[in-house]
């Protein structure tokens, strides 16, 4: 079984088809996916939720889906828009037993968008929610061209604001280098790798991908972004994280069965979760 520990289920590019989608994920081997709750803002973080309810219930009447969970948080961008209520929507979200991460959070430098210090102080009150409710966090963090400031920052808060907690939690769409994937692991964070590990210039990722300990990697979509190639460009969806898992496999010289026998062991021991969900 194949776990996708990342897909914008939400999407408005699967309105017309998202049954149709998800029967194909699990056709293509994969039990379990993780539906991001960010939305466009604040104001629809619940609809990752409000997904995973309705396509677990046909689940459980027979349709032959994965298993949805959930996660919620407020994207690094959308910090300015957090009031009182919003915080207050989020820490009840993650209350919910589905809602089994806080997500995606973190750092981006590379957009224009929310000023550097708003989306620091976004992400530490996202922290403090989290601890609160025990959930670990998904981590989006994008620097300006080939630079580490973004990673810097994140690292000086996740050491003093998270550290300590021992949640941990995933390094969403990983794209540093060795150091920052040593430096997440060291802090309980898994390491998970979407589409664009199978881009042909993305060989200094891949050489990072080859010298992380099976322990410690996950797959992603991140759909409908970044399809893994031969289909980059196209709208990318749950099932096609297979293709992903392959290369990954081919980097840790292990077969494809393997990969994921490992991912699923590493999200189920992340998110405490019994692994005959996928079943």
């Amino acid at each position: 079984m194949l776990i996708d520990s990342h897909a914008h289920l939400d999407s408005p590019r699967y309105a017309d088809d998202r049954e149709a989608m998800l029967t194909r994920a699990r056709q293509a081997g994969v039990g379990v996916v993780l539906s991001i709750g960010i939305g466009e803002g604040p104001a629809e973080m619940h609809q990752a939720l409000d997904l995973c309810r309705e396509f677990n219930g046909r689940r459980q009447n027979g349709a032959n889906l994965p298993r949805l969970y959930a996660s919620a948080g407020i994207y690094p961008h959308n910090t300015p828009e957090a009031d009182a209520a919003a915080w207050a929507k989020l820490d009840a979200l993650l209350a919910e037993p589905e809602v089994i991460a806080c997500g995606e959070i973190g750092l981006d430098y590379y957009h224009e968008g929310a000023p550097r210090n708003a989306q620091r102080v976004g992400l530490i009150r996202q922290l403090e929610i989290a601890a609160a409710r025990k959930r670990p966090i998904l981590i989006h963090c994008r620097g300006t061209n080939e630079s580490t400031d973004a990673w810097d920052d994140l690292f000086q808060v996740l050491d003093e604001h998270w550290a300590g907690t021992g949640l941990g939690g995933i390094m969403h769409c990983f794209g540093g280098g060795w150091e920052q994937a040593r430096r997440s692991l060291d802090l309980g964070f898994l390491v998970s790798f979407a589409g664009n590990l199978t881009y042909p210039k993305a060989q200094p990722l891949r050489d990072v991908a080859a010298r992380i300990p099976i322990d410690g990697i996950l797959v992603e979509t991140d759909a409908p972004w970044l399809a893994p190639a031969p289909h980059r460009g196209e709208r990318n969806e749950p099932a096609m994280v297979a293709l992903t898992a392959q290369v990954l496999a081919g980097l840790l010289n292990v077969k494809p069965d393997e990969i994921a026998a490992a991912t699923t062991t590493n999200f189920f021991r992340l998110f405490l979760i019994g692994q005959d969900v996928g079943n």
